[in-house]
């Protein structure tokens, strides 16, 4: 299966990218600390929110099979940039906090999908990521806080 994403350089480090089978665009813009203003994403951000909403889609597609909810789940993702060797996404950290608990075999399933979600299985294996999962009742409980 194919997809085109026609993008148009409109100037000033700003790019509009169409996407064919919808019509739906977006624009993007250089980071700040490589010249652009950061008024929208950057196209590393973009790989950084590829990865975490194709890991909440690829849970989803397993949750719908088998029965789950997953509405309320939220994801973070940090991205950090390195300049070495060059420029480019050194390490992606991702928080996946579910508005639910599972079963322990319902949760063994929902991370092992996110951790080979496509975008994940893309990534040149230079790029360290750190997939996190957390659940109701875990929030209140910080290592030491004896509760």
């Amino acid at each position: 299966m194919s997809v085109t994403i026609d993008i148009d350089y409109v100037g000033d480090l700003h790019c509009c990218a169409t996407h064919q089978p919808s019509g739906s665009t977006f624009t993007t813009d250089a980071p700040t600390d490589n010249g652009g203003k950061g008024e929208c994403f950057s196209p590393t951000d973009l790989v950084a929110t590829a990865f975490g909403t194709c890991l909440t889609t690829v849970m989803g597609l397993l949750a719908r099979r088998c029965g789950l909810d997953l509405s309320g789940t939220r994801v973070r993702v940090v991205k950090e940039m390195t300049s070495d060797p060059v420029r480019r996404i050194g390490a992606l950290t991702a928080s996946v906090t579910f508005a639910r608990d599972f079963s322990p075999e319902d949760r063994a399933r929902l991370e092992r999908t996110a951790h080979t979600c496509p975008v994940r299985q893309s990534l040149h294996p230079d790029v360290k990521v750190d997939l996190r999962f957390e659940y109701p009742g875990e929030w209140l409980q910080a290592p030491g806080s004896g509760l």
